[in-house]
């Protein structure tokens, strides 16, 4: 993976935010800081190409950290694109209100944090970095995204910007013990999909930043 210059930085805030612990089953309950597969989500939304794929140095927590708890109606249950189709030939239907149920959701409000990441060139592309980091500026200058970014779920809807002078770290620090780092794909002999391995990190947030070991981008590729 190439790197070319210093991280590309983007400053992303909302209303709402929830980075679900994958340990809890039932109840949505978020980290208290954004994760890196959250943050590479809202790389992917404001600029993606596939010459190159986002590695995410380290996230700045900018407004001291808040929870609140909200009771949400969900589905027990996803349904399948083959599901709908089955139902389309031979009838059938999916109602949601035989399907639902109000869980407890732990989340965080009024958040703001400066993403820093490497947009790494592909072992095989021949461009030059810096075409692509132009590119992610303008973006971030114009407020282009592919779609809205979000915090964690999407309804909680992020906006960006470029950072400010005055952007500066939280004075917070704590060990977070284990957090998610992203998913590991796995494909058969055939090359199909066969679902995703969560890879975790030891996080610890220190005078408000949360640094990621490059080294765990080796174990997702």
């Amino acid at each position: 993976m190439k790197n070319g210059g210093p991280p590309l930085e983007v400053k992303v805030w909302g209303d709402f935010a929830c980075f679900t612990r994958p340990e809890m089953k039932v109840e949505r309950v978020s980290y208290p800081v954004m994760t890196p597969s959250a943050a590479r989500g809202i790389l992917e939304a404001i600029f993606w190409k596939p010459q190159f794929s986002w590695r995410v140095r380290q996230i700045e927590v900018l407004k001291p950290i808040r929870h609140f708890s909200i009771l949400r109606n969900e589905v027990n249950n996803r349904e399948s694109d083959r599901t709908a189709r089955r139902w389309a030939r031979n009838g059938g239907a999916y109602y949601a209100d035989e399907d639902r149920a109000q869980r407890h959701t732990l989340a965080l409000r009024d958040v703001a944090y400066v993403i820093k990441a490497d947009a790494g060139l592909k072992e095989d592309v021949s461009d030059d970095p810096a075409k692509y980091r132009d590119q992610f500026r303008r973006r971030v200058t114009r407020g282009q995204a592919y779609y809205q970014p979000y915090l964690g779920c999407r309804e909680f809807a992020a906006w960006f910007a470029e950072p400010q002078r005055a952007d500066r770290p939280v004075d917070f620090s704590d060990d977070l013990g284990l957090m998610l780092f992203d998913l590991r794909y796995r494909r058969d002999k055939n090359g199909v999909g066969i679902g995703g391995e969560p890879v975790f990190f030891h996080a610890q947030v220190e005078r408000g930043i949360l640094r990621v070991p490059a080294e765990k981008y080796e174990e997702v590729i």
